[in-house]
């Protein structure tokens, strides 16, 4: 009598257990490229990047390009997608199609005259979308911009933005030359996209420019 009253006791644990919130483990990556000014000239450092997640992402896992260019908040900007299937097989083919579009993609933008304006806000909150409908569990924005955001006197951006537990990594974010004479624009500039990402509710904001070790981005509670 008293085993089965145990048994019944594990049997309403474990019962409760398997009702409780389940944890998606599949990660999210959108990747803003930036297509302004000079900036352009970095798009073979940008391959390098999508070649590196693609080979990182799994089945389940979720990742988009989209570009920076002098109005960034519209579906039109997104330059690639795709959300593996469960089938490895198949999620190697959606890994194909997407490299081939980047590489159109990147061929072309090398081709072109760069963007006149710098419209980060707007592709952040862009990626936050797209993100957030991913319902992935770990979700990530890459900005590879130098982090110089200029708009046009239209361009409505000086508003509230939410991120709430999205981790923001600036990639790449290369020198101005007027940082080259004044430092303290690098520096200040880089503190104001902190300060704006964290009190967005971002869970993380990290600066890397060592395209040596991509793999320092993805690192566990890196």
């Amino acid at each position: 009598m008293k085993a089965a009253s145990t048994l019944g006791i594990l049997g309403a644990f474990l019962f409760v257990v398997a009702c409780g919130p389940q944890v998606n483990h599949n990660q999210a990556v959108y990747v803003l490229i930036d297509t302004s000014g000079t900036y352009v000239r970095e798009m073979n450092k940008a391959q390098a990047v999508m070649n590196y997640l693609l080979g990182t992402i799994n089945p389940g896992d979720a990742l988009a390009v989209g570009r920076v260019k002098s109005r960034s908040f519209s579906e039109k900007e997104i330059i690639a997608k795709v959300s593996l299937g469960k089938d490895p097989l198949a999620a190697n083919a959606q890994k194909r199609a997407f490299s081939e579009q980047f590489a159109s993609f990147t061929k072309a933008e090398q081709q072109a005259k760069g963007s006149r304006y710098t419209d980060i806000t707007g592709g952040i909150i862009q990626a936050a979308e797209y993100l957030n409908e991913t319902q992935a569990g770990r979700k990530t924005i890459v900005i590879f911009s130098d982090m110089q955001e200029e708009l046009d006197y239209k361009t409505v951006r000086d508003i509230p933005i939410k991120l709430d537990g999205i981790r923001v990594v600036a990639l790449n974010v290369t020198k101005l030359n007027t940082d080259n004479v004044d430092p303290r624009r690098y520096l200040d500039r880089l503190e104001w996209w902190e300060k704006r990402t964290r009190t967005a509710g971002a869970s993380d904001w990290k600066v890397v420019n060592d395209m040596e070790h991509l793999d320092r981005i993805f690192k566990k509670n890196g």
